[in-house]
């Protein structure tokens, strides 16, 4: 799992779409796919339904990812802050 992917995955949970979400990280549709489908094969499971031209869906195991990324991607930004903070003390 990395950053990225989660970065990902969360736009798409927003906007309920590949497409919308593409456009709101400025990547290629087919990039943002790749990257949650790599996210998937990583969990070892679908993160959201997929109907065609209707809104993704969430699927259980997606619901409770999204739960936790904000947290996990908040976590990360204070540390990259506690982390450059330091480095302007030295």
């Amino acid at each position: 799992m990395e950053l990225h992917q989660l970065r990902a995955f969360r736009e798409v949970a927003r906007a309920r779409s590949f497409t919308k979400a593409a456009g709101n990280l400025y990547c290629a549709q087919s990039t943002l796919t790749g990257q949650i489908r790599g996210l998937e094969r990583a969990l070892g499971t679908e993160l959201f339904r997929r109907r065609g031209r209707l809104p993704v869906e969430l699927t259980p195991a997606g619901a409770a990812l999204l739960a936790r990324t904000d947290r996990i991607l908040q976590a990360v930004a204070d540390a990259d802050r506690a982390v450059r903070g330091l480095r302007a003390c030295l």
